[in-house]
């Protein structure tokens, strides 16, 4: 019975140890969900703020550049990263994308609120 007990303790403390923990503001790529609080942050844009993010990290080769099958495809337009809004919401929030590198606090909370305000094309 103690040997029992003891296993399970420890077979939790490495599922704890082991899992993604969540994050307020977000951090570096890979870490849990993210949670922001946009009523503080300014109003984003898509020609200034947020096409500059997804050009210099997610629309590369070998990503989602022209012609990609990755994930929801290419992420080169306003159209494309409309109709992939949900998908680039869950995947910035929950630290997944982009794969090979990491986005600044900043720019997560950029998209993050974009597409919470109904990701205008402005």
């Amino acid at each position: 019975m103690k040997r029992t007990f003891l296993v399970l303790i420890f077979v939790s403390i490495i599922l704890i140890s082991c899992s993604k923990s969540g994050t307020t503001g977000g951090g570096g790529g890979g870490g849990g969900a993210t949670t922001v609080d946009c009523n503080t942050i300014a109003n984003k844009a898509f020609a200034a703020d947020i096409s500059p993010i997804i050009s210099s990290s997610c629309a590369i080769a070998g990503c989602h550049a022209a012609g990609s099958g990755n994930g929801p495809g290419p992420l080169t337009n306003f159209t494309q990263i409309f109709a992939a809004r949900t998908s680039i919401r869950s995947a910035v929030s929950n630290g997944t994308m982009p794969k090979n590198s990491s986005l600044a606090t900043s720019q997560k909370n950029s998209i993050i609120c974009w597409i919470d305000s109904g990701a205008p094309n402005n």
